[in-house]
């Protein structure tokens, strides 16, 4: 019998391509910060508004076709800003992942507004990851990007470099473990 959460542990996973649940949970994390950003802009649109003409103070009512614009290309321009910063978002930290092209760089400006856009556009291509050999989504195979388990942040997402590599930084899975043991000591 192994030990609980053995086949799970980080160092195993680092720079393995993420799979459907994790990729998923963070898409809904980043889905709940697009829009807490667009209530932020309309809070903000709501107090100029108020400063400038007075009283009452209210939310602008936008037609739901320029609402869908406009939410649409907050969320583009949330996902391509983070992929091309930092190769995360927000959801994506919270899960330890990371998006990169499949050589390991990260994505292009070209790239990544239009993986951004294939992601807002068609979310359910995330449906694809069971069905790849690979664990692509469709978004991922069209712009050739891959999304890997990265919780430190400094490995490249190489899946298999990304494991030796996080070898060689932190060490096996034994000597983690050991050291972790010393340091609560």
């Amino acid at each position: 019998m192994t030990e609980p959460g053995r086949q799970d542990d980080p160092v195993r996973m680092q720079g393995r391509t993420a799979g459907l649940v994790s990729r998923t949970v963070a898409a809904l994390i980043d889905t709940f910060a697009v829009l807490g950003i667009g209530l932020a802009a309309l809070l903000a649109a709501a107090a100029v508004r108020f400063m400038v003409a007075g009283p009452p103070f209210a939310l602008p009512h936008l037609p739901p076709r320029i609402s869908t614009a406009c939410g649409a290309a907050l969320a583009v321009g949330y996902l391509a800003g983070s992929w091309l910063t930092a190769g995360r978002t927000a959801g994506a930290r919270l899960m330890g992942l990371r998006v990169a092209a499949r050589s390991g760089r990260p994505l292009g400006p070209g790239r990544a507004l239009l993986r951004a856009a294939l992601c807002v556009a068609f979310p359910w291509g995330l449906l694809w990851i069971p069905v790849s050999r690979h664990g692509h989504s469709l978004q991922d195979l069209v712009v050739a990007s891959v999304v890997v388990h990265d919780w430190h942040g400094r490995t490249s997402p190489v899946p298999g470099d990304a494991s030796r590599r996080a070898r060689r930084l932190n060490g096996t899975p034994d000597q983690i473990r050991s050291q972790i043991r010393r340091r609560l000591r």
